[in-house]
């Protein structure tokens, strides 16, 4: 059975009188206080935590807790018993907690604390219990119970750690405490000249706590505000445990090994799910969803769902394709596979062939002796060879194979193989582009090499420090959160208390998050400079106009027109070899259709409309037969189409057809063709091109993006764990 990794946590809040005190224009020390567990509470609540988190208040003006009689542990009360944190706990945080007028010995409040872990834990697995204790030390305090309170932290391993609104100097046995306080550090609500007696009193009695506990790991330091507040400003990521995925690798027919793999990185998805629900009770049950099918007709007769079938687009058929058919045509497999299909050197295998979702490390499978001697042996080999594995994987019965590739990973603690998939022939995407070396301009100076490998080594993420031997790295994955997931968390636990309030403006270190680091930006500013120098960027005059075969076939007089500057409308007795193609045009052919099209709304008392008709059927005769060299053609086809629209003010028309392009393109899913599109940057056409528009450029932007599919259902797959995990897990 899996060992819980589960924790019962206490937050001990001191509310007393002396926590509300502020100057003003301050924040109190007790609104501070509430502010760090409020952001617990949501790391808790929006990582699914399964830690149970109790309250327990005091210096309240009433008390309710078990150990109160006669004098004792009076002005303490446990406001929440151990459970689940949630919502509510976070409004009680919020509103509910408010400032009392007494004081109480913190002392006290740590054994109600203790109290409450030890009677509601009884019977429970929890991995670890934490007090968390948050107070200006501005109660009177004593010391009586010290020893006894030192005594049953070590005996039961509860853990204790205590947030002040003030650093204090831990080393310094002695001296002014007052001395102790950075006046950098955020503004507290105690005199700038120092501390109270009161204060100093408590700091001794916390840095006798310490230093007798940190030999045991008990309290390993003191927290301010300000810095708690900084480690709780992003939501904390769900955890995972380490699902193993057990199997067999294989090589040939005689040779098997025992393995489990885990996942080591895959994409962490929004787990939930948005929902449709009535706009005044919020309930999900009082709205029903009903789809219902009809027929293409002017009666739209409806369709029993027993009646319609799916299909298939071929070409321009549609082949009925029924969910017998489809779960027949699956791949079958006899289960998961793991096996090797053959050796390869490690540089064969280019960086930009890896893709999937995961990446998978495997290791020999446990408390096998014999699969681990082999296993061993195949990573060292491999190692030493500078080969991989391609291996063909399948994670079960239900699943396509996939192609992958084994690289050897050797470290002090452990060995394994890292999976990474590799695509398939439909995968590659093959795209053809002129040389740089070919062409004489692009061919940089000395200086210019110079100063870009001054530029790179200044952005160096990774640099030596002073000691010559200690690298720092300044990007690490493994400590930078995803920025939606935190924009997502701080907005949903914004409309939990505030629904009818706009969103809150982006958290600024949400904004930082991905920004160069301040070190490399300082550090990058004098090779930026010199780039600039070397690289300089000069305005280019306009585009000399390039010549048509009607330029250079047409007659040129000395009255005629200017060559360069084609009319619309063609002068009466001109005359060109190209007028007499012109004349024999009478509709949009499917040779040239671009061309045709051109032609004919050029001429005298043309009908745009009608003439533009004709030129979208081409178009979509060349969408029904699919393939590259249709597809050019209508993007040709398109791309004219704008062009003669802006020209001849016709915008509208052209905005309407690509609108209705755009939802036969998703209907008959022509994705690629939509990508083709996309890169040729062919978008209706704005306000900024031409007046007629009132299409502005963010709106063409965003035309172009195609619609989020909706999520595929996956067969069900074991989540991962954090690397070290893994390692804790095969060492077991």
């Amino acid at each position: 059975m899996a060992r819980s990794s589960k924790a019962a946590v206490v937050l001990c809040l001191d509310v007393g009188f002396t926590m509300s005190n502020s100057a003003p224009g301050e924040e109190s020390s007790l609104e501070q206080a509430k502010k760090i567990m409020m952001k617990f509470v949501q790391r808790q609540v929006f990582a699914e935590s399964k830690d149970e988190v109790a309250v327990i208040l005091f210096g309240t003006d009433g008390t309710r807790n078990d150990l109160a009689s006669g004098d004792q542990y009076q002005n303490i009360i446990v406001h929440r018993s151990l459970m689940l944190p949630d919502f509510d706990l976070l409004e009680d945080i919020q509103d509910v907690i408010k400032p009392g007028s007494e004081k109480a010995d913190f002392l006290d409040a740590i054994i109600v604390c203790m109290d409450l872990l030890q009677k509601e834990t009884i019977g429970k697995k929890y991995e670890k219990r934490h007090i968390e204790l948050f107070t200006d030390l501005g109660s009177p305090v004593s010391e009586d119970q010290l020893e006894i309170i030192i005594a049953n932290l070590k005996k039961t391993g509860i853990s204790l750690q205590i947030f002040l609104p003030f650093p204090v100097d831990v080393d310094d046995g002695g001296g002014d405490v007052s001395a102790s306080v950075h006046s950098h550090m955020h503004r507290n609500s105690f005199p700038k000249k120092g501390l109270t007696e009161q204060q100093k009193e408590g700091i001794d009695v916390v840095r006798k706590l310490m230093h007798t506990l940190d030999e045991e790991g008990g309290l390993e330091e003191i927290y301010t505000f300000r810095e708690s507040l900084e480690r709780l400003s992003m939501f904390k990521k769900i955890e995972r445990r380490p699902m193993a995925w057990p199997c067999q690798l294989t090589i040939g027919s005689n040779l098997s090994i025992r393995i489990v793999a885990y996942k080591s990185v895959t994409e962490e998805k929004v787990k939930k799910i948005w929902t449709v629900v009535d706009a005044k009770t919020l309930r999900k049950d009082d709205v029903q969803k009903e789809t219902v099918y009809c027929l293409n007709d002017d009666d739209e007769t409806e369709v029993q769902k027993d009646d319609t079938i799916q299909g298939f687009r071929y070409g321009s058929d549609i082949v009925p394709f029924s969910k017998e058919d489809e779960e027949q045509m699956k791949y079958k497999t006899e289960g998961k596979c793991f096996s090797v299909l053959g050796f390869s050197r490690s540089s064969q295998i280019q960086r930009h062939y890896y893709m999937g979702n995961q990446v998978l490390k495997v290791f020999a499978a446990k408390d096998d002796e014999n699969a681990a001697v082999a296993f061993s042996a195949l990573v060292h080999a491999l190692d030493e060879l500078k080969a991989v594995a391609i291996v063909r994987y399948a994670y079960d019965r239900r699943c396509n194979p996939q192609i992958g590739v084994a690289f050897p990973y050797i470290k002090d603690a452990y060995e394994c193989l890292i999976y990474v998939q590799l695509p398939y022939m439909e995968d590659l995407r093959q795209y053809l582009f002129s040389s740089l070396k070919n062409n004489k301009k692009c061919i940089p100076t000395a200086d210019q090499l110079s100063a870009v490998d001054s530029l790179i080594d200044s952005m160096n993420l990774v640099y030596e420090n002073d000691d010559g031997e200690t690298f720092e790295d300044l990007f690490k994955p493994s400590k930078i959160p995803n920025p939606h997931f935190q924009r997502l968390y701080q907005c949903l636990q914004h409309k939990a208390f505030h629904p009818n309030e706009p969103l809150p403006p982006i958290e600024q270190h949400l904004l930082e998050m991905l920004e160069m680091p301040c070190v490399v930006k300082e550090r990058c500013q004098a090779p930026l400079e010199k780039v600039k120098a070397l690289f300089p960027l000069k305005e280019v005059g306009k585009k000399k106009e390039e010549k048509t075969a009607q330029d250079i076939f047409k007659d040129n007089s000395e009255d005629g027109p200017n060559p360069k500057k084609p009319k619309i409308e063609d002068e009466e007795g001109s005359f060109s070899i190209i007028k007499l193609a012109e004349g024999n045009v009478t509709s949009v052919g499917s040779v040239n259709p671009a061309e045709d099209f051109r032609i004919l709304v050029r001429r005298k008392n043309a009908d745009f409309k009608d003439v533009s008709q004709q030129l979208i059927n081409r178009i979509d005769q060349f969408l029904e037969n699919k393939g590259a060299q249709y597809y050019m053609k209508g993007i040709s086809c398109i791309r004219v189409f704008r062009e003669e629209a802006m020209k001849l003010s016709k915008v509208q028309c052209f905005n309407d057809f690509l609108q209705a392009l755009k939802s036969k393109v998703e209907d008959k899913a022509l994705a690629d063709f939509w990508e083709i599109l996309i890169q040729d940057r062919i978008s209706l056409i704005t306000k900024d091109e031409t007046e007629e528009s009132s299409v502005t450029s963010e709106e063409a932007e965003k035309f172009l993006a195609p619609k989020e599919k909706k999520n595929e259902t996956l067969p069900p797959t074991d989540e991962g764990g954090d690397v070290d995990d893994l390692v804790s897990t095969v060492k077991r």
